[in-house]
C-alpha cells in the first residue's frame, strides 16, 4: 500500500480506502462491518470514509461501534463525515451549512462515533442560502475545537472551492485542503479538466468516490440485476436507467472484455485506472460483501498494467 499527501498537508491516507455509502446498516450489520473493516485495515488501509446522513446517522454509529469494538490506536487510522443534507426535519436542520446546523451536526457526529474527534469533515454540497464566510468560519472553529482536524468540500465547483480558500487565507483560518468529487470512466471532466488549476494554485488533495460507476464499471448488470445489490434499492432508481442505457453497455461490454484481455477482473482495472491519477490522494472503495473487497483490494497489484498503450484504448472506449 502506496500513503499519499492529503493536498498540501502533512497527514498521509492509503491510495485506496474504504467507504461506508449504501453498504453500512443497509447491507452490513456489525459483524459484517467489523469483518470488511479488519480486512481493509490489514491490507494498510487507513482512511475510513462515512457521511451523517449515510443509513440517516446510523452508518456512523455502526462505524463507531466497530472501532471501538476493534480498538486500534486511534493514530493508526482516519475517519472522516460530512455535514449539509441533515437527518431532522427544522429550517435549520436541512440542506444547509450555517453556524448553527454545523456546529450541532458535529456534536452529533462525535456522539454516533464515540470518538473524541474527526479527522476530516466536509461540506457535503455548497450551500447558496448561506454566506460562505459564516460556513468557512464555521468549519474554522470546529477545527479550533478539536472537533475535527481537516477540512474539505464534496461536489463543490472549482470557483466554490477558490472562493472558500480566499476567504480563509484572508482571515488567517483554516483552509479547506481536500475535495470529494465522483471520480470514474464515465464522470472525468471535473476532475480533469474543471480542477486543474486548483491543484497548483491552492493544493487541493482529492479523495475521489464511485470507481465503479456504483458498481456499472464491474459488469455485473451486463445480463440482469443480481439480488440484493444497489440496483434494487428504491434510492437508486437513476442507476436503472443508466443499467438499461445501451451505450453504456456496450461501452462496459468492451472494457470488460479487455479486463479479460489483461487477466484482470474489470473492477480491478477500473479501480487501477483512478489510482493512476496523481491528483488523487486515496480512491474509496465500497463494498457489499467481504469477497467483493478482496477483489477490490488486489487493485494494488496491477499498477503496471496500465501502458501508454493500455490508456489510450481505454480512452477510446469511454471517448
Amino acid at each position: 500500500m502506496k500513503y499519499n499527501r492529503l493536498g498540501r498537508s502533512g497527514v498521509k491516507v492509503s491510495e485506496l480506502s474504504f467507504g461506508s455509502w449504501v453498504t453500512f446498516h443497509n447491507q452490513l450489520n456489525i459483524k459484517d462491518v467489523m469483518e470488511t473493516m479488519s480486512i481493509a485495515y490489514d491490507k494498510g488501509v487507513n482512511f475510513f470514509d462515512n457521511a451523517e446522513v449515510y443509513a440517516n446517522g446510523k452508518s456512523e454509529e455502526v462505524m463507531g461501534e466497530a472501532l471501538k469494538k476493534l480498538a486500534w490506536p486511534r493514530v493508526k487510522y482516519l475517519v472522516s463525515t460530512k455535514f449539509y443534507w441533515g437527518i431532522s426535519e427544522g429550517p435549520n436542520e436541512k440542506n444547509t451549512l450555517n453556524r448553527k446546523y454545523l456546529l450541532q451536526a458535529m456534536e452529533n457526529s462525535l456522539r454516533r462515533f464515540q470518538l473524541d474527534y474527526i479527522d476530516l469533515i466536509y461540506c457535503h454540497r455548497p450551500d447558496p442560502h448561506t454566506p460562505l464566510e459564516e460556513t468557512v468560519w464555521a468549519m474554522h472553529d470546529l477545527i479550533h475545537r478539536g472537533h475535527a482536524l481537516y477540512w474539505g468540500t464534496s461536489e463543490w465547483s472549482a470557483d466554490e472551492i477558490r472562493a472558500a480558500y480566499m476567504i480563509a487565507e484572508k482571515h488567517h483560518l483554516h483552509k479547506p485542503i481536500v475535495e470529494q468529487p465522483q471520480y470514474n470512466l464515465f464522470h472525468r471532466h471535473r476532475v480533469e479538466i474543471e480542477y486543474q488549476r486548483l491543484y497548483e494554485d491552492l493544493g487541493i488533495g482529492l479523495t475521489t468516490w464511485s470507481p465503479l460507476a456504483s458498481g456499472l464499471l464491474s459488469g455485473k448488470y451486463l445480463k440482469q440485476i443480481p439480488e440484493n445489490t444497489r440496483a434494487q434499492m428504491k434510492s437508486m432508481t437513476w442507476l436503472r436507467e443508466d443499467i438499461n442505457n445501451e451505450n453504456k453497455r456496450n461501452q462496459i461490454q468492451s472494457f470488460c472484455d479487455l479486463a479479460t484481455e489483461l487477466n484482470v477482473s474489470p473492477s480491478q482495472l477500473a479501480i487501477t485506472w483512478c489510482m493512476r491519477n496523481n491528483n488523487v490522494s486515496t480512491v474509496i472503495l465500497g463494498a457489499s460483501n467481504q469477497q467483493q473487497l478482496n477483489e477490490n483490494l488486489k487493485s494494488l497489484d496491477h499498477k503496471d498494467l496500465l501502458t501508454t498503450e493500455i490508456l489510450e484504448r481505454i480512452d477510446k472506449l469511454f471517448a
